[in-house]
């Protein structure tokens, strides 16, 4: 999945000369918590946060500081062809809420942790009507084949798969399906020796 078919296109954006006020109410208006600093041709200057323009704002009543002394000068970006994998490594590991997107310096995107979790809540159908099975089994990639082949035998429908990893050498996969009842196809699996975690109608 690229990064253009989460990012919110044409975000809202404000110029260097804006006051943090302005900024503050921008934001409040319009419900988000990172604004990117444009110039002209909307040529990206910066990125301000909610949390740092409340910090600045009494100072800036004192005529100490302003919106350019606030921003983050040389944010983190991502391209809209980027994977969504780039910005989500970016986003974890310097722990923050939001990306701009550029293309040759120009915004042209916004991509947040949120749209983020979207899609992962999409991807893993969590919200819609969806049974799961949790099964431990070895690291070995016919234990895999073995499992599909006993769901789809089974009657289940595999949406998707996730596997975590556990000690002593051994992988629990979480199968996300279709709805349908899983007693048929529990039963199935441990009779074929795989060790059922969970199952969730």
């Amino acid at each position: 999945m690229k990064i253009r078919d989460l990012m919110i296109p044409n975000p809202i954006a404000i110029t260097a000369h804006a006051s943090i006020s302005d900024a503050i109410e921008l934001m409040k208006a319009n419900h988000i918590r990172h604004l990117p600093v444009v110039s002209k041709g909307r040529k990206l200057e910066g990125l301000v946060t909610l949390a740092d323009l409340k910090q600045g704002l009494i100072p800036s009543m004192l005529g100490d500081v302003d919106l350019k002394d606030l921003m983050i000068t040389d944010p983190f970006t991502v391209a809209p062809d980027d994977d969504i994998e780039t910005a989500a490594q970016i986003i974890y590991n310097h722990k923050i809420g939001g990306l701009p997107v550029t293309k040759n310096g120009r915004l042209v995107g916004i991509i947040t942790e949120t749209d983020m979790l979207r899609a992962f809540i999409d991807m893993m159908g969590i919200l819609s009507s969806t049974s799961r099975l949790d099964v431990a089994a070895d690291n070995k990639p016919e234990s895999l084949k073995k499992v599909l082949q006993i769901i789809s035998d089974s009657g289940g429908d595999v949406i998707n798969v996730i596997m975590t990893l556990e000690k002593a050498r051994k992988r629990v996969y979480h199968f996300r399906l279709g709805a349908c009842k899983t007693a048929i196809i529990k039963k199935a699996l441990s009779k074929a020796g795989f060790n059922v975690l969970a199952a969730i109608d």
